[in-house]
């Protein structure tokens, strides 16, 4: 039907108002609405790693083993590639089973590069998370019993009240907390919480979780009990300090490993937030893109336009995943960390590696997180299947900040030689990159 002028100026005014909205500051818009067109969240299909995993089990290609005590805990980390030298206990009761965690029962965390599984002592359900390559993450529950066929089941909003806010760059996602923990495990919520990422300085990480594992004099609040209410922030961090087991806190036999490993914290601390920052990225690009071709069809302009304000909000939550992937704003490590449960090995050992053997997985753990400040989770699904414009942006923004051609003060911490090997180290591990950077080469 074709649409008079008057028509197609009072449809572009409705829309020019949502445009606008959409690209009001980020203060105003923390949470994007992700369960429209083209998002559509709740009610698209995934395809993550567990959504794999129960269609091999539908299909009888594999089965779940019941072990008493811990249910399918061991069988599902087996299943779904985790590492149980990832397990890191948190006793704060801050999940949604927290009737069943204290500090004598916490909760075990395992994770990989894609996958979060939460397990607790006698409870009901075991919850893992999965980050699918187009929706983000994507929560699911497996109950707890002998059963023929067990089921994840997708959580249809509920976890999505703490998992989709401000704390998670708006999208579906995950956070890490720190709170002041009483001694029954209660957070003291008036006195505030840290929201944990790379940049966090030790000194407010790990309030109401185990931490094992030595980092010299430096202190986090780990291990430690809030005994006042009201000075919550007077936690004896010296004698949490430097703990290598956890004998005489916790019934350790009750777990797969006796760690909670500080390494492995660190490095769930980068991945989640790295992981919402893709997300936020994809859903960005994806909700401009879709928006552009309604209203473009109305005011009868190119299909692939794009406002200039659309285009602004594409290249803010491009520079946000790329600062956050090259370790912009880490905090700076004064004493060597070292963990206990060989997660450190584990997690090194994965790759890949580049000619010269080196690997963005290595880690320092002396003054920094990585040896080479690259997010690994550049090699991942979800960056993988970001949208090419996306991908576009960030390979031509990386090659002007490794090249050196961006001076800028928030990429000086990346000396001439962390520039030069991240560079090399992507030309050799990541071909898609490696092409795009050759393409810019012969056009210059």
């Amino acid at each position: 039907m074709k649409l008079n002028r008057s028509t197609r100026r009072s449809i572009a005014c409705a829309l020019l108002i949502v445009a606008l909205a959409a690209a009001a500051p980020p203060a105003a818009r923390a949470q994007l609405d992700f369960d429209r067109a083209p998002i559509n969240y709740a009610s698209a299909v995934t395809d993550d790693r567990v959504a794999r995993l129960q269609k091999r089990l539908d299909a009888g290609e594999v089965r779940l083993e019941y072990e008493e005590g811990r249910g399918y805990l061991r069988s599902v980390l087996r299943e779904l590639g985790v590492p149980v030298s990832s397990q890191m206990l948190v006793f704060s009761k801050t999940s949604f089973q927290l009737r069943r965690i204290s500090p004598r029962a916490p909760r075990a965390l395992y994770f990989s590069d894609d996958v979060y599984v939460g397990w607790v002592q006698n409870g009901d359900v075991m919850e893992v998370t999965a980050v699918d390559p187009e929706q983000g993450a994507v929560f699911y529950t497996l109950q707890q019993e002998d059963v023929e066929q067990p089921k994840f089941v997708r959580d249809r909003g509920n976890c999505l009240s703490c998992h989709a806010s401000a704390r998670t760059q708006g999208v579906p996602g995950h956070v890490v907390r720190s709170v002041y923990p009483a001694a029954d495990g209660q957070p003291h919520f008036g006195s505030g919480t840290f929201n944990t990422d790379q940049s966090s300085p030790l000194k407010e990480r790990w309030g109401g979780w185990y931490v094992t594992g030595t980092h010299g004099e430096q202190r986090h609040m780990g291990n430690a009990i809030s005994h006042d209410r009201d000075r919550p922030e007077l936690l004896d961090m010296e004698r949490g300090a430097n703990l290598t087991e956890l004998t005489g806190r916790i019934r350790t036999k009750a777990y797969l490993t006796p760690h909670s490993d500080i390494v492995a914290l660190m490095v769930l601390e980068h991945q989640t937030t790295m992981h919402n920052l893709i997300t936020r990225a994809n859903y960005e690009t994806r909700i401009v893109r879709h928006d552009a071709r309604i209203m473009n069809r109305v005011l009868e302009r190119p299909e692939d336009f794009v406002s200039e304000a659309g285009q602004r909000r594409i290249r803010t939550a491009c520079e946000k995943l790329l600062e956050y992937l090259l370790f912009v704003d880490e905090a700076e490590l004064t004493d060597p960390i070292e963990g206990t449960s060989g997660f450190a090995a584990e997690f090194e050992s994965l790759g890949p590696r580049d000619a010269k053997g080196r690997s963005l997985r290595e880690l320092d753990l002396s003054r920094r997180m990585m040896k080479y400040p690259c997010s690994y989770l550049i090699y991942s699904e979800a960056f993988n299947k970001l949208p090419e414009v996306v991908k576009t942006h960030l390979y031509d923004r990386l090659w002007e900040v490794l090249q050196g051609e961006d001076t800028s003060e928030e990429f000086a911490h990346l000396s001439p030689g962390d520039r030069r090997a991240i560079s090399e180290i992507l030309r050799d591990t990541k071909p898609d990159l490696a092409a795009h950077w050759q393409r810019r080469s012969a056009q210059r």
